[in-house]
Parts: C-alpha cells; sequence; structure tokens
C-alpha cells in the first residue's frame, strides 16, 4: 500500500544538512518520498547551491527527480521529466531520471558470451534486452549518504548487485555521487567493482526539456554533438556493428540544428542512436543543447566513448509530476555510455569488468544563458 505525504507534513520533516563552506544557501535538504509497491519507504535529497539552483534526487533507482535552473530573465524551472513521488517511478516505465544498469542500453536477443561461457537476460524490450532487465538499476532501492565540499554538495548512493541478479555473473558493487557545484553544474561520478568478470555499463536517463517539463516538444532546441560516427541500427535498433560517418546524413549535429528540423526522416520515427565521441581522452564535450526562447544552455562532458541521443519518440501521453501529461518529443536523453550490445560487437569498446579493476565514468552537466 503507498502512503501518500501532504507538503505540509512532508516540508515539516524536512532535515536541512548545511555544506562544509558554511553557506547558509549550499545545503541538502531531506524528506520523505512515499513508497513503492512493494513497501520500501524512499527518500528525496534536494540540493542546493549558493545560486539558488537545486538538484533533487532520490534513493529509489538513484534518480534525478527535478533539476531547476534560471532563464536569462532570472526566472527558475524544472527542466527534467519526471513523477511525484516513489511509486509513479515504481511503476514507471520510461526510466525517467535513473540509473540504467547492469547494462544501459541494448543487448541483442538477451544473450552474451563472457569467457567462453553464454549469459541469457531477460529480453524486455523484445526481441532484445534493455536497461538492465525486468527489474534493472533503476527499480532497485540505493543506500544515500550526503557529501559536501568547498563549493560543491552532493549525494552518494550505493548499491549491490548480487551474483546473477538478471542473470549477469558477479557480485557488484556501485557507487553513484550526484554532485551540484557553484559553477551551476551537475555532477554524476560512477565507480564500480566485482568479484567475477562480467558486462557493465551504467548510465544516467534523464530526459531534458529547457523550456521547463511539461512545456511542449523540444523540437526547437538547438543541439550540437561533438561526434563525427554514429552506430547504425537494425529493425529491432540493435547496432549492425558499423560505426559510420555523420558526413553527408541526417544525423550529423555536429553544428547547431533545431532537433526537429530533420525527425521526420529519420528511421523508426526519429532519434534513438548512440553517436561516437570526437575525444582524445578524459573529460570531454560531447553536446550542447540550446533553447532559444529561454536562452537555457546545457553543455554535456563526459569521459564515456557514446552518447546515446534519445528525442522522447514514446512519451506521448505520460501522466507526471505536478499533474502534467507529456506529448511526443516532450524531452531528450542524452545518455553517456559504452556502445549499444559491445558484449556482441568486439570492434567496439569493451565493457568488460574483472576483479581488481575499477570501473569509474564521469560525466558533467553544465547550465548557463545566452
Amino acid at each position: 500500500m503507498t502512503r501518500h505525504y501532504g507538503m505540509g507534513l512532508v516540508w515539516g520533516l524536512a532535515l536541512a544538512l548545511l555544506a562544509a563552506t558554511g553557506s547558509a544557501a549550499l545545503k541538502v535538504e531531506k524528506r520523505p518520498f512515499g513508497e513503492t509497491a512493494s513497501g520500501q519507504a524512499a527518500t528525496l535529497y534536494t540540493l542546493t547551491n549558493t545560486h539558488g539552483m537545486t538538484a533533487a534526487v532520490t534513493d529509489f533507482g538513484a534518480t534525478l527527480v527535478s533539476l531547476k535552473v534560471p532563464d536569462r530573465d532570472g526566472k527558475f524551472a524544472d527542466v527534467t521529466l519526471g513523477y511525484d513521488d516513489a511509486a509513479a517511478y515504481d511503476a514507471g516505465t520510461s526510466y525517467f531520471g535513473c540509473i540504467a544498469g547492469r547494462y544501459g542500453n541494448r543487448i541483442a536477443k538477451g544473450k552474451f558470451t563472457l569467457d567462453g561461457k553464454e549469459y541469457s537476460l531477460a529480453t524486455n524490450n523484445a526481441p532484445n534486452h534493455l536497461h538492465g532487465g525486468d527489474e534493472g538499476f533503476g527499480q532497485k532501492l540505493w543506500r544515500g549518504k550526503t557529501v559536501t565540499s568547498s563549493g560543491s554538495v552532493g549525494v552518494a548512493f550505493t548499491y549491490t548487485s548480487v551474483d546473477g541478479e538478471e542473470g549477469y555473473p558477479g557480485t557488484l558493487t556501485c557507487t553513484m555521487t550526484y554532485t551540484l557545484t557553484d559553477a551551476n553544474e551537475l555532477k554524476f561520478s560512477y565507480e564500480a567493482a566485482t568479484d567475477k568478470p562480467t558486462v557493465l555499463n551504467l548510465t544516467q536517463h534523464s530526459y531534458w526539456n529547457l523550456h521547463g517539463h511539461g512545456e511542449g516538444a523540444i523540437l526547437d532546441h538547438e543541439l550540437t554533438l561533438n561526434c563525427s560516427h554514429y552506430t547504425p541500427v537494425d529493425g529491432t535498433a540493435i547496432t549492425t556493428g558499423e560505426i559510420a560517418p555523420v558526413e553527408g546524413t541526417d544525423m550529423d549535429f555536429r553544428k547547431p540544428v533545431a532537433i526537429g528540423a530533420r525527425i521526420e526522416k529519420i528511421q523508426g520515427g526519429g532519434y534513438d542512436h548512440n553517436y561516437v565521441i570526437d575525444s582524445t581522452g578524459g573529460l570531454t564535450l560531447a553536446a550542447t543543447v540550446y533553447e532559444p526562447k529561454s536562452g537555457r544552455v546545457m553543455e554535456v562532458h563526459t569521459t564515456e566513448p557514446g552518447v546515446q541521443f534519445y528525442a522522447g519518440i514514446f512519451l506521448n501521453g505520460v501522466k507526471c509530476k505536478e499533474g502534467k501529461s507529456y506529448i511526443k518529443n516532450g524531452g531528450l536523453c542524452l545518455e553517456t555510455q559504452k556502445f549499444p550490445d559491445s558484449p556482441n560487437k568486439p570492434n567496439f569498446p569493451s565493457c568488460v569488468l574483472r576483479p581488481g579493476e575499477t570501473y569509474t565514468h564521469e560525466t558533467v552537466h553544465k547550465f548557463y544563458t545566452k
């Protein structure tokens, strides 16, 4: 049975944890976020920087619930899609804001072979495996702990995935940290280790609308991708193994292009493709999104080799937070990642993690206006 919390009670229970800097504005607020269908109690942490920017994250799915940033006139809006409480996230199917794993994106026919042994996974996106299976990391209750440092505040979430969970080998220990900085950056930092060889591809699955969530489509957003190549897909959205140039195609976003300019020409009804980031190593600018009406800009920097650009093709009619409903193309995803189906594509960057190794991944979203 889901318990509903009135806003007065919720905020009456809020616990303000001031950051180590001593700034009155740099803080974390912690409150109940309802219960899952199985009765697990979730918690919401709201991070605030000294400029008034806020990020709300929950331990259910290590999920980003809201992110409020200003427009060029200083008016704040929540620019990420989501739900009102843990029960809605538990029942949802759009992966709003969660950590997708153990393998984000698709694995062909739910099978892969590692060190000569074949593993079978759920085909929850028939005929393929998607975002970790029937109950991936986005449906798990993580453990949260606030973290602070000079000029930033955050929450570190930890989760242990046992050997055989959703068919994956090895017991995997994961930490995912959200950090909000006074430079108006939201950082995603990942770390993981395993006791057996396994495959791993963690990604953060937020949908963005720089008008504000529920405020129409993102077709007017101008997108730039620092990507000269992408990985074409077959009719089931599985990568073919080719790494193809974007030059001369409707997939080319190396210069700013409105998302809606060519979307009707794209196979499958719109963009849902992995792009290969032009990188020489380290934290690299992968994408820039600009919304002309508000002036909001979002840059995405990452250490990962790929970014999945998804234009919210299947959002139409989804009920969401604040009593709103989303429409088709009501949000866009930029999921930094290894390539889809890498376990079955030896020419793609390796996604194998072995005992004694540490998986790390960092992605930074920077916001400003122009």
